[in-house]
């Protein structure tokens, strides 16, 4: 914890260094100082590549240290083995001359009487037999004493090495973090840094650019090395997706690979406090049934090797009675006999899935195959939607968590079926654009401020939120904060979306208050999720900071605006009617000195 504390303090004290320097140089008057201010950037910048690699230096030598630990531990653990074994071995040999003895009293031997002489010599000879063999007891007691008590002390050696140990890990731990953070604000520093350059100073720009592309290569090398690596930042994560998307413009790579060194230290931070006893309690649950527990481990986030039982558990609650044997088999088997209308969509939409994401963009995998099978089958189950934008999304990200066809169909099912309102995904999308204008009510009750400044600079939410509902954030959102959201929603249904809605805004809200021109508010919303790094952050805000959050208060405001939203479209109706009305009996007539479309084409 006290590790945690100095890290914070050090990354406060650098931010306001950081705004130090840049009221500084936009207070400079002539672009010579402002250029030494450039220049004395770039030599921090430079001391902080060095700290890193000092840093580095440090936790190889300290992962070398925990090797050679365990490396004695490994020899401790030998010789205590080898010990042991002695001890056993003579253990054996005591009691075996023990039953010999106890045989030798027990059963002497009948011999002839044998004159005096000759039985006095037999009997010391037994008696002397007798001492030598107490003798060798009592050694071997002795013996066996020492090795016991040597076991002992060589047990309290391991456990001590043991305990070192760990704490050598957590130390590499908490200093890889702070090195990711490091790391993060170097590259936060270059972008600030090339946005305050921007095109003067050719010679600066052109040294800040290099360094910018040297920051978004891969270490390869590195990674491929023989050092030991506590927890690498590899290129895909645990589910497929690019760490840091391949994004045209180079200022949206810098932020994710930014965005990358967060999320990881964050999670090295949190490992040992928050995601290993989250880990236990999950490993040490049953059979599972619906239980206010159930409720705020599923808030905090299901551990990836629970989550594929869990979720499967999730959507049998909510399809249990659509289920049938060979349903899906049934609705695969309709759609190879007779072509569905949608699957000319579902093609178009197959390529355009996860493109960021090796299981559906690599030639030899097996899931966009997988995937139209489960699309195919949908636009069976229900006709009356048969396939939107959208499906395939939900579909995928079933599909990558639950691994089984059958189980990511099912899965869609309980979605639009039993979790979404009606006509979620019809061709009107009705009840999206109703729940686009609960959204905007709720943040004006719980976001006052930051409705007031996009209001006054009339920018409308919509186009950026639409999508957020409409796919469960499935395209905004990084893997693993967008599956602990899943595992929350799968369980309590739409109320979790609407939360997370509103807790991207809050936190993200100084930012947003920050910026003054519209267009330039649209352009940091059309990226700001990714910039979210601490799940346990958003979480909080989601399910803390944003109650109370009644269900009757959804309903209410989600009956209100579909009345408002129908009579709209009733209206709208009407008018287009009018219109046809006024049209048709116009006529076709055709303006004097005017050629009408079907004369055209009459002419040669």
């Amino acid at each position: 914890m006290k590790e945690l504390v100095k890290i914070l303090h050090k990354a406060l004290e650098a931010a306001q260094q950081e705004k130090r320097v840049s009221s500084a140089y936009l207070a400079a008057a002539e672009d010579k100082d402002r250029l030494e201010l450039v220049r004395h950037k770039v030599r921090q910048i430079a001391e902080l590549g060095r700290r890193v690699e000092a840093l580095e230096q440090e936790r190889e030598s300290l992962v070398q240290a925990a090797s050679l630990r365990e490396q004695e531990v490994q020899e401790l653990r030998q010789h205590v083995q080898l010990l042991m074994d002695k001890n056993e071995a003579k253990q054996q040999v005591i009691c075996k001359l023990s039953e010999k003895v106890t045989q030798d009293f027990m059963h002497l031997p009948r011999q002839p009487p044998a004159p005096p002489d000759a039985a006095d010599r037999d009997l010391l000879s037994q008696q002397e037999k007798m001492e030598h063999l107490k003798d060798d007891m009592e050694a071997y007691r002795t013996q066996n004493r020492f090795l016991n008590s040597e076991i002992h002390q060589v047990t309290k050696i391991w456990r001590k090495v043991a305990e070192k140990e760990k704490a050598l890990l957590m130390k590499c731990a908490y200093l890889q973090a702070k090195n990711c953070q490091v790391e993060s604000k170097y590259l936060a520093g270059l972008r600030r840094l090339q946005e305050a350059v921007g095109v003067e100073a050719g010679e600066c720009s052109e040294l800040l650019r290099q360094l910018i592309q040297e920051a978004l290569q891969w270490e390869a090398s590195e990674a491929s090395a023989d050092s030991v690596v506590l927890s690498p930042i590899s290129e895909y994560d645990e589910y497929g997706f690019l760490t840091v998307p391949n994004y045209e413009v180079e200022d949206l790579r810098l932020l994710a690979k930014i965005q990358v060194l967060e999320v990881h230290s964050h999670h090295l931070l949190a490992h040992e406090a928050v995601e290993q006893p989250l880990r236990e309690r999950w490993a040490a649950l049953g059979e599972l049934a619906p239980s206010p527990e159930i409720k705020q481990l599923l808030r905090a986030g299901v551990p990836r090797e629970h989550r594929p039982r869990v979720w499967k558990w999730l959507v049998r609650l909510r399809v249990q009675h659509l289920q049938g044997p060979g349903r899906y088999q049934e609705l695969l088997s309709r759609g190879q006999a007779c072509k569905h209308p949608a699957a000319r969509q579902i093609e178009l939409d197959l390529n355009r899935t996860f493109p960021s994401n090796k299981h559906f963009t690599y030639p030899a995998s097996s899931f966009p195959d997988r995937l139209r099978r489960v699309l195919l089958a949908f636009s069976w189950q229900n006709p009356a939607i048969g396939y939107c934008q959208g499906l395939n999304r939900l579909a995928a990200i079933a599909l990558l968590v639950l691994d089984e066809e059958e189980s990511a169909f099912w899965c869609l099912v309980a979605i639009v079926e039993t979790i979404m309102p009606a006509d979620y995904y019809s061709k009107t999308l009705l009840a999206s654009q109703v729940d686009q204008r609960v959204l905007q009510d709720l943040l004006s009750e719980k976001l006052p401020k930051l409705m007031a400044h996009l209001g006054q600079r009339r920018v409308d939410l919509s186009f950026i939120t639409f999508n957020w509902l409409l796919v469960v954030f499935a395209d905004s959102l990084i893997s693993n904060i967008l599956l602990q959201v899943w595992d929350a929603f799968l369980y309590e249904g739409t109320k979790v979306v609407f939360r997370y809605a509103l807790a991207i805004f809050k936190y993200n809200e100084e930012e947003i208050l920050r910026l003054q021109d519209g267009l330039e508010i649209y352009q940091y919303l059309r990226f700001f999720t990714k910039t979210i790094c601490d799940s346990r952050k958003l979480m909080n805000i989601a399910f803390n900071d944003m109650n109370p959050f009644p269900k009757k208060q959804l309903r209410q405001l989600r009956m209100a605006h579909r009345e408002r939203l129908e009579a709209e479209l009733h209206e709208l109706e009407q008018l287009k009617a009018k219109y046809l009305e006024t049209r048709a009996a116009r006529g076709p007539a055709v303006p004097e000195g005017c050629t009408s479309e079907d004369e055209g084409e009459a002419e040669p």
